[in-house]
């Protein structure tokens, strides 16, 4: 396992604005990243992580929520979102800034699990956001793209941590 360096929005030529591709085969290479993510995500501090945030153009999640062992989704799909409520969000690739915004309050997400299973997540609160904000970043979404405008965005100190998402 290893730690990768977690891409920025202002670095040229990223992953984060492209659509991530569907993973067709769970191979060694699938869990080798999974297990790399997982491991970066923790040492940011964060608690969701997509591929493509550490450059890899693949459809892979992983999320590590407050007392939960570490989850990895791969091909997440949402399937359903309801309830609207604004949450308070910041991201790894877009550090010492949160924003405001609305996302649905629950969830169903369908995908595979790192063996390969077919699941399906209900979520609500934090995981429901971490979701969506994941599977944002495989469709190339950033959550500023949801803000009203740039000016909703509030600095933070390097040592507060976001509060949600990532």
């Amino acid at each position: 396992m290893g730690l990768r360096p977690i891409l920025a929005l202002n670095q040229a030529e990223t992953t984060l604005r492209r659509r991530a591709i569907k993973v067709r085969v769970i191979d060694s290479a699938i869990q080798r990243l999974i297990d790399d993510m997982i491991e970066t995500m923790y040492a940011a501090p964060g608690v969701g992580l997509a591929a493509p945030q550490v450059g890899v153009s693949l459809r892979v999640i992983v999320l590590g929520m407050p007392g939960e062992p570490p989850a990895a989704l791969i091909n997440p799909e949402l399937v359903r979102a309801t309830g609207r409520r604004p949450m308070e969000e910041g991201c790894l690739s877009i550090p010492g800034y949160l924003g405001e915004l609305e996302r649905a309050d629950r969830v169903i997400v369908k995908g595979r699990d790192r063996r390969g299973k077919e699941v399906r997540w209900r979520a609500s609160e934090l995981l429901a956001q971490a979701l969506q904000h994941e599977i944002d970043h495989l469709n190339g979404v950033l959550y500023v793209d949801h803000l009203p405008s740039l000016d909703k965005l509030r600095r933070i100190e390097p040592a507060q941590s976001a509060p949600a998402a990532e």
